[in-house]
């Protein structure tokens, strides 16, 4: 019988393989409709394909570097101000940071049709370790916009 993960056991102890929460937090938005031994596989066959493309490198340290690497520091959020909406810059805090991370991740991995979940997800951990695809260019955006939109940071509460 297969072995069955509890979200408690998760918590305490991370994935099975490299010990980690953010891993484990990774899988658990990888998976769908409850089949996380097939998001675990996928996840582990990713890094393996990255450990033969950067083999200088510690698998775990280049999956947290890149989500490190997509992580916004600032975003725009819209404020109604005398009828009239100004897309305001405010700054990200460390847990919606991780979670627009791996959002974007994902949401790239996704993006690309035709090919195994796999090779997408080895490629993009591998491109925002580099800083570049296409996690990187939506936290490039967003950092874009709120530069853009820095004449309404008074109206920041």
């Amino acid at each position: 019988m297969a072995k069955r993960f509890t979200a408690s056991q998760d918590q305490l102890t991370g994935d099975p393989r490299y010990g980690s929460k953010l891993v484990s937090k990774f899988v658990n938005c990888l998976m769908h409709d409850g089949k996380k031994s097939v998001a675990l596989r996928v996840f582990y066959e990713a890094m393996d394909k990255v450990a033969k493309k950067l083999p200088d490198e510690d698998v775990l340290e280049v999956f947290t570097t890149a989500i490190e690497n997509v992580k916004p520091h600032i975003e725009v959020r819209s404020k109604r101000v005398g009828g009239a909406n100004y897309q305001v810059p405010t700054p990200v805090r460390n847990k919606r940071q991780q979670t627009l991370a791996i959002r974007w991740v994902l949401a790239a991995i996704r993006g690309r049709k035709g090919r195994p979940i796999a090779d997408s997800l080895a490629d993009e951990v591998v491109a925002a370790f580099k800083k570049e695809g296409t996690a990187i260019t939506q936290r490039e955006n967003v950092h874009r916009m709120a530069d853009a939109n820095k004449a309404f940071a008074h109206f920041a509460w």
